[in-house]
């Protein structure tokens, strides 16, 4: 499929929370501990919350930026291409980028909004979360109708207020609520307690999906104290395996059949063995362990309850029928170091030059509009939605690399602009 004819929804994208983001929503008995973004006299912005200083790591929103100025810094909101964290400009790039839909998992809180938690007034902690989340729906994808799959952050430390919050969030027509990959590194019962019930139950009874993100427990795979960073950013996907090994042969899906996971940002390549593996352990030792899945093999059930996405995986996408082509999404991971935009309808026709154009379509925007319950075409006739289309749209809007020099961006010579990427597209 050429990349203009093919539609694009990404289901893990990430957005840097604007500093006025709690102004309408905290009570204001809470609005004087709010969290605030402060300027320190290094220049960079940090969030402050409940005594803890967040920085926005550099990582997180280097999009727009050369590759060699990717790092960990903290870094201030004139250092970040705007999309990162306004929501007009964001809208703008993803028509540059040929994208029309995109869910965002939040930063500064973390994944599963574990910084909330950890709050000791737990009043605090809920009006802050319940504000984080009304601003997310409210503002951020009710900005522009149709271009957003709004989620939720989660309540950790109660489950019976993480269902009411999956309820009063399913109301607003959501449809993904994120959670820690090992509620066990966070000092809350494991997947295979029965504390969690209630949020379960919610979350079938809404048709809410429970999106896992690698590194929401706070903890990534690493192999030693002085491995180099290209370790840990290898082994990420390790943790959403880990993940998936928990919640296939924990209690959760036995006892509760309806619910739907999404394992986000862990790529595909690993599923295929992790598939293999599931039905050797089950063959080898369910009569010890006494696992039942009722006649069925853990690869089948896998299928029936997971979904999964991918960058750019070359290696997935060549065995998709393995993984099940239901279950496997498209991801931009804007503006993380990961991504490829703007340059991402390119990539994924690359990718998948030999995937017919059913499959390709079910991969690109087809599984996540299914799984999420979201039809952007309600607000946009599916012809203007595709790539071209988009990009039509997004005419004369600037992606260009840019370096960051002396507290302003600059060119490098390194920009392609949208009219060389559409040449590129259609030759």
């Amino acid at each position: 499929m050429r990349p203009d004819d093919m539609i694009m929804v990404s289901v893990d994208d990430h957005l840097v929370e604007p500093p006025t983001m709690f102004d309408a929503h905290i009570p204001a008995s809470y609005r004087d501990q709010a969290p605030q973004v402060v300027r320190k006299d290094d220049g960079s912005d940090v969030w402050m919350f409940n005594g803890s200083e967040i920085p926005n790591i550099g990582l997180n929103a280097v999009a727009g930026r050369p590759k060699e100025e990717y790092g960990i810094e903290p870094t201030a909101f004139d250092e970040m291409r705007p999309g990162c964290w306004d929501i007009a400009e964001r809208v703008k790039d993803m028509d540059a980028g040929g994208i029309l839909g995109s869910m965002c998992f939040p930063s500064f809180p973390g994944f599963s909004g574990r910084l909330f938690a950890a709050a000791e007034d737990k009043g605090l902690a809920l009006a802050v979360l319940q504000a984080y989340n009304d601003w997310h729906v409210d503002e951020w994808c009710g900005a522009a109708p149709g271009r957003f799959i709004p989620m939720g952050l989660p309540i950790l430390w109660d489950a019976d207020l993480a269902a009411a919050e999956v309820r009063r969030l399913a109301a607003k027509g959501v449809h993904s609520v994120t959670f820690t990959e090992n509620p066990a590194t966070l000092g809350y019962p494991s997947f295979h307690s029965d504390h969690w019930d209630p949020l379960w139950k919610a979350l079938v009874d809404e048709d809410v999906v429970l999106s896992i993100h690698l590194g929401s427990s706070g903890r990534l795979a690493f192999t030693a104290p002085d491995a180099p960073m290209d370790v840990l950013i290898t082994l990420q996907p390790m943790n959403i395996c880990s993940a998936a090994a928990d919640l296939i042969w924990s209690r959760v899906i036995k006892e509760f059949p309806g619910i739907r996971i999404a394992l986000s940002e862990g790529g595909t390549g690993w599923i295929p063995y992790f598939l293999d593996r599931l039905d050797r352990t089950y063959d080898m030792h369910h009569l010890w362990t006494g696992q039942d899945f009722g006649g069925r093999l853990p690869s089948e059930v896998f299928r029936d309850h997971f979904l999964t996405c991918f960058i750019s995986d070359p290696i997935g996408i060549e065995l998709r029928h393995k993984i099940g082509i239901d279950n496997i999404a498209w991801e931009l991971d804007y503006p993380h170091s990961d991504s490829s935009w703007p340059h991402a309808p390119e990539e994924l026709a690359e990718v998948a030059v030999d995937v017919p154009d059913d499959e390709l379509a079910k991969i690109s925007h087809e599984n996540a509009l299914r799984w999420y319950s979201y039809d952007p075409f309600a607000h946009m006739p599916k012809e203007q939605a595709t790539v071209g289309a988009l990009r039509a749209r997004a005419v004369g809007h600037d992606i260009s690399i840019r370096s960051f020099d002396k507290g302003r961006f600059e060119h490098t010579g390194q920009g392609v602009d949208l009219a060389t990427i559409t040449s590129r597209a259609t030759a």
